[in-house]
């Protein structure tokens, strides 16, 4: 299978601009605007650093970005107003959610990410950034390039190393195994192994069911709705250990995100989460010094998938396909996806970049070499999200086995309803 690589650029930042017939302002920029309508929030660490690069590039181009700050609200925003026929250039959100819910707006931009741009130094777009979600954009878009990958992410297990340190652990788990001899190690420091909120309960029980059968038998659960397998009650087993040996945290059955993050990882009660790579970000001003590391969840049953396993994805740029200005949007695009500002984005968010050469935060070393050796894209939370009833029957369970308050045998029994 192809392994998939990630990486990022730094890039010079002088651009020259780039017209299409019929594009507003003058030939070098001036009197041009792009109208961007952003999912962040003004107040956001992306969304204070996209107005700062916006500000420049209007400086070095002429042409100025109008940015509308939406907020997640974008969600139920934007098509109403695309298709109102609202003045709407290029807007951002989950690669996928542009991709698949917006796909019909899009502007296909394989001409585009073809190009040599000033700040790709001789090199066209589409060699100085992320191959993995450049592949996955191509992917999405069904053999073509519709929107452009920025902010990856990865979906792994973050953990204090400092714990890890005072426990004696040498090195990150990547058995079950060893998995557990690591929770032993922070029990006896006085730390929980292992926390996690209800937002990712889903999410955990999907990753050790694709551990323990593999990807396709796991969504085939889903699809099927069917929960009698025999990795199920293997599952109640495992986390049933965990709790008697008081290697998960009691909280876990009650926290409400963001509660296990910020009340036990911040704090230093828990040692482990299966998150993602946001998570520093998300809770940096409760844990400012935090000393993060990442693992890719372990491996626990020949029969299932290893560490080269893992969900990623990222944000993404749309250019809506009736602008009259793409070629100043997506020149835009590039400057924020390559050199000064794609460094600059990734430093104050703690993601992670998209050029291929740009620096990686230090919270997010580790998870670079995860990443890279990631050659199975999982889907999220490996489809036990994708049923809402599915979600909350895994939630409600999980809860009470890791309370005591369900055997592993009658937790089986529960999720086979």
């Amino acid at each position: 299978m192809k392994k998939f690589l990630f990486g990022a650029a730094l890039l010079s930042l002088a651009f020259t601009p780039l017209f299409a017939n019929g594009q507003q302002g003058g030939a070098d920029g001036s009197g041009t605007t792009v109208v961007y309508w952003s999912m962040w929030n003004e107040a956001e660490p992306q969304g204070q650093v996209i107005a700062q690069a916006a500000e420049a590039f209007q400086k070095e181009t002429g042409i100025k970005i109008d940015i509308n700050f939406n907020g997640r609200d974008i969600r139920k925003t934007l098509q109403p107003a695309l298709d109102a026929g609202e003045t709407i250039d290029m807007f951002d959100e989950d690669i996928e959610r542009v991709a698949n819910t917006w796909g019909n707006y899009l502007l296909p931009l394989d001409s585009y990410v073809s190009k040599t741009y000033p700040s790709t130094e001789g090199k066209a777009y589409d060699t100085v950034i992320n191959q993995t979600l450049l592949g996955l954009a191509k992917q999405l878009g069904k053999g073509s390039v519709k929107n452009i990958p920025y902010q990856p992410s990865t979906f792994v297990t973050m953990y204090n190393k400092d714990l890890f340190t005072q426990a004696g652990i040498k090195s990150a788990p990547k058995t079950w195994n060893e998995f557990l001899d690591a929770c032993v190690k922070l029990k006896a420091a006085g730390v929980y192994g292992i926390t996690v909120d209800d937002a990712y309960m889903a999410a955990l029980f999907g990753y050790c069911m694709d551990r323990m059968v593999g990807m396709d038998a796991t969504l085939a659960m889903v699809k099927n709705n069917d929960f009698s397998g025999p990795q199920v009650l293997e599952f109640g087993k495992l986390w049933e250990n965990m709790a008697k040996q008081g290697y998960v945290s009691p909280k876990a059955a009650s926290n409400i995100y963001p509660a296990g993050q910020v009340d036990e990882i911040a704090k230093g009660s828990a040692a482990m989460y299966l998150n993602g790579t946001w998570l520093p970000n998300e809770i940096k001003g409760n844990a400012p010094t935090m000393n993060w590391g990442s693992f890719a969840w372990p491996a626990i049953d020949s029969k299932g998938d290893g560490p080269n396993a893992n969900n990623f994805g990222s944000q993404s740029f749309g250019i809506n396909k009736n602008s009259k200005v793409a070629d100043a949007a997506f020149q835009f695009i590039v400057y924020l996806t390559t050199g000064k500002w794609d460094g600059v984005l990734a430093t104050e968010s703690i993601g992670v970049p998209m050029g291929i050469n740009t620096k990686w935060p230090a919270q997010l070393a580790d998870a670079k070499a995860i990443v890279d050796s990631t050659t199975i894209r999982l889907p999220w939370a490996v489809g036990m999200e994708d049923n809402p009833d599915i979600n909350a029957k895994i939630k409600t369970n999980f809860a009470k086995l890791i309370l005591g308050q369900l055997t592993a045998q009658q937790f089986a029994d529960e999720m086979k309803k």
